[in-house]
């Protein structure tokens, strides 16, 4: 579970320290006061995408660390060979830059934000107030299906058979083409290719001749700098050079050498002299013989690098571009030719291709159907906890509008219907959902679909939209069912909600010394109360307070009572 939350120069909060319980947690205060800038930095620290525009006014760096305890053994830590401390906890660290950079760590441990992300994702399961508009999205709907029904290793095996389909559909588009058109791409193939085997490319030949150019360009300097040096390491015909006389102060530092060490460690170093200026001199003659050229030798460079020119400006930018576009269009010319023998043989893999595809598309739409008999029947009894009696929820099944039947995800449509009262035939939920409804409906499928992942941590996000009432204290009473087996985060406007929290924090927001402030305060029963009150009629006058009172004292009693059933 989530204990401390530790939020500093996060927009208009300077600093934070939020202890969380087990159980559930519920956030209140006006709007505007910064109840969602904390839940944004909890979503800094599951490692969603963060702006600069964050960090306070005035500060140079933003951070958030959050304190995990009691984890189970999540498949994250054996992936990436990290986890709790020998005291069972888990510190996630993230400190937001106004350049934009970030830094991740984890129990100090620095992570890259796409490692951090998959991390929380196995945290914190958030449910935020747009959720709802998701429910009304169909294409979403097979995703919520196929979470609920844990369908990845059947949907796993359909997308690698799929993906061969396709494949082999894509190869043979191309080679379907009329005979003029055949005839038109043979023609520019077969000329392409003559242009370029004719020009007999070479890699690297580009540089080469550039480098050789250069050369050629400046070979008057180029010989008269190298002849210079050949001759005062030589010293040619007429004289001595450096070599000889290296050679001569060797020799006569020999003879002295043998009645004194320190002429003897002369002689030495003078040999090693010598040996690496004759060394230097057979360079420079090597080097001389590479500036003989012949006329005309750089009008030939020069128009070979002009046709390798206008090569590159039609087939690539290197002549090692070129050389690989050439082999494809060796390949696609023999394609072509023997098309009619390609196609054929594409034909029977494409017929087994697909026969195997269809088959484990079948399997996949089987498991679908048992999970989604399953799905709805448990919708239907969150639905009715939560003051949904009459509903009706179904999946309805469609064959897959696409090529073949199918695509990446399979061979099913899936879409969500429902009926809300006695005598209404089942409909889309965007059809007649209102949006009382489609909270408690997201609320309903975010608590089925929880109970199959391993996420400690739940987070409604003003879920309570739309919804007021009895219904307000049914969602108040589902949400404190499901903090019995995880630890819930609700921040919410409705008193009803708020008064069923086990602990409850206040988000106020202030002014001191001219700036604008946010406080989180963990609250007190007298201090609940009068929130409660707030919540109800905006201030805290007797009647409300009265009022506040008995939703405290109920919520209390349903709690008792839950408590003892269990």
């Amino acid at each position: 579970m989530l204990s401390l939350l530790h939020i500093e120069n996060i927009a208009v909060i300077s600093q934070a320290d939020i202890t969380f319980d087990q159980g559930f947690n519920v956030l209140t205060g006006e709007t505007g006061a910064g109840k969602s800038i904390v839940i944004d930095s909890i979503g800094a620290i599951m490692g969603e995408r963060t702006s600069r525009d964050l960090i306070r006014t005035g500060s140079k760096t933003a951070r958030v660390s959050a304190l995990f305890r009691d984890l189970p053994s999540l498949p994250w830590f054996e992936e990436q060979g990290a986890g709790p401390d020998e005291n069972g906890e888990l510190l996630i660290e993230r400190t937001i830059q106004a350049d934009g950079k970030n830094a991740c760590r984890v129990n100090g441990r620095p992570l890259l934000v796409t490692q951090l992300r998959e991390l929380g994702q196995q945290l914190v399961n958030v449910h935020g107030q747009h959720d709802g508009q998701q429910l009304l999205d169909e294409e979403c709907h097979l995703g919520y299906l196929d979470s609920f029904g844990r369908t990845e290793k059947e949907l796993e095996a359909f997308s690698a058979a799929y993906g061969q389909v396709r494949d082999l559909r894509r190869e043979r588009e191309k080679l379907q083409m009329d005979d003029g058109e055949k005839a038109r791409r043979l023609d520019t193939l077969t000329y392409q290719i003559e242009e370029l085997e004719k020009a007999e490319l070479r890699e690297g030949e580009d540089e080469e001749l550039s480098q050789r150019r250069e050369v050629l360009r400046n070979a008057e300097r180029l010989t008269g700098a190298v002849d210079g040096a050949w001759q005062a390491l030589t010293g040619g015909e007429e004289g001595e050079g450096a070599v000889s006389l290296l050679m001569e102060a060797e020799n006569r530092l020999s003879q002295g050498g043998k009645y004194s060490p320190d002429l003897k460690e002369l002689s030495e170093k003078a040999e090693r002299l010598r040996c690496d200026t004759d060394d230097l001199a057979e360079l420079v003659r090597d080097l001389r013989g590479t500036l003989d050229f012949y006329p005309g030798e750089l009008d030939e460079i020069e128009e070979r690098l002009d046709r390798l020119y206008r090569l590159k400006k039609k087939y690539g930018g290197t002549v090692g571009e070129m050389l690989t576009y050439l082999d494809r269009c060796r390949e696609e010319l023999d394609a072509i030719q023997f098309s009619e023998d390609r196609m054929n043989q594409l034909d029977k893999e494409l017929e087994k291709a697909q026969a195997q595809a269809v088959k484990l598309g079948e399997k996949l739409s089987a498991r679908r159907h048992k999970a989604a008999e399953e799905l709805a029947g448990r919708i239907q009894s969150e639905l009715k906890a939560l003051d949904m009696p009459k509903v009706q929820f179904q999946v309805e099944f469609a064959p897959k509008d696409a090529p073949g039947g199918m695509d990446a995800t399979g061979m099913d449509t899936v879409r969500f219907l429902m009926s809300a009262n006695v005598g209404e035939a089942l409909k889309p939920i965007n059809k007649i959902a209102s949006g009382g409804e489609l909270s408690r409906i997201m609320l309903a499928l975010k608590n089925v679909l929880a109970e199959t992942e391993q996420v400690t941590t739940l987070i409604f996000d003003e879920v309570d939209t739309g919804v007021s009432g009895r219904a307000a204290v049914k969602v108040a009473q589902k949400l404190f069912q499901v903090s019995r087996g995880r630890q819930v985060l609700c921040v919410t406007h409705l008193p009803q909600i708020a008064a069923m929290g086990d602990v409850h924090f206040s988000v106020e927001k202030g002014e001191t010394k001219g700036r604008t402030f946010t406080k989180v305060e963990r609250l007190d029963r007298a201090q609940r109360r009068e929130e409660l009150a707030r919540l109800s009629g905006g201030q805290a006058t007797a009647v409300m307070l009265e009022g506040a009172e008995e939703l405290l004292a109920t919520a209390e009693q349903y709690k008792t009572g839950a408590k003892k059933k269990a």
